[in-house]
């Protein structure tokens, strides 16, 4: 099936790993040119032969120089995909109902948040140039509020809000927006040796590894497996592609069945 990606350009944020890494291999196999942008490269990203901009997105001008970079080496971009978030998980965030200060929610709020508006901004005039495509990434956690810390959780709802509403907006321009929304992935944020479900070990007194093995059926998944990230990259993908021209404004959920409301 040929996507029409060949020879566009993708601007993709917090790439050097997990999903964003996945999705640059994704849109290389595509043929499609890809910048990479993240606070530090590695060196599965520069095997990719993506063009790296370092940057920190969550600072106020880190979006628009990043965007300002990529156009200056080349004023064509067809697709910019927003995956910069996470967070810093603590045995403190846990335990506080809140999760966090008001420090802990501006700091979340402007990585999952407000580095997307901030990179849509800049980016979309060139975007409505080459008649494009934006898909931010979002999380299960969004819908499901008790999955994650909670400043994370309501981040990444809001940037489900901002999809939606732009997307009418954009779509007058000739760009369209989506989102996908991982349910349980493999990445480093939930599965690495510092991530949230070592936290939620450490609290439970069990294994790392061993939660790792039964997480899957403890949130809900039927398929008994964490989402490998390559299977996102394709969601990605697709939603970018030309030949989806009526994907306006959706949300595309992947999950493993995790999620149960219809």
């Amino acid at each position: 099936m040929d996507l029409q990606l060949e020879g566009k350009r993708v601007l993709v944020t917090r790439a050097s790993k997990g999903i964003g890494l996945a999705i640059v291999k994704a849109f290389t196999a595509e043929g499609a040119s890809v910048v990479a942008t993240a606070r530090r490269s590695t060196s599965e990203l520069e095997r990719t032969g993506a063009v790296f901009i370092p940057a920190d997105l969550s600072t106020s001008d880190g979006p628009q120089r990043v965007v300002e970079t990529a156009l200056a080496q080349n004023p064509q971009l067809d697709v910019l995909v927003n995956n910069a978030g996470g967070g810093d998980p603590s045995d403190e965030l846990l335990e506080d109902p809140f999760s966090g200060d008001d420090d802990t929610w501006a700091n979340v709020f402007a990585l999952n948040l407000n580095a997307a508006v901030r990179t849509t901004r800049a980016a979309l005039p060139a975007l409505a140039k080459a008649r494009g495509a934006v898909v931010n990434i979002s999380s299960s956690s969004a819908r499901d509020p008790h999955t994650a810390p909670l400043p994370y959780a309501a981040a990444k709802a809001a940037l489900n809000t901002f999809t939606r509403g732009l997307a009418e907006a954009a779509a007058r321009m000739g760009v369209r927006i989506n989102a996908v929304t991982p349910g349980g992935t493999r990445t480093e944020l939930l599965v690495g040796e510092d991530g949230y479900a070592a936290q939620i070990a450490a609290r439970m007194g069990v294994e790392h590894s061993d939660l790792i093995a039964t997480l899957p059926q403890q949130i809900g998944m039927l398929t008994d497996e964490l989402i490998d990230p390559d299977e996102i990259a394709r969601a990605v993908v697709l939603l970018a592609s030309p030949t989806m021209p009526s994907a306006i404004g959706s949300n595309w959920t992947v999950h493993g069945g995790a999620m149960k409301s219809a």
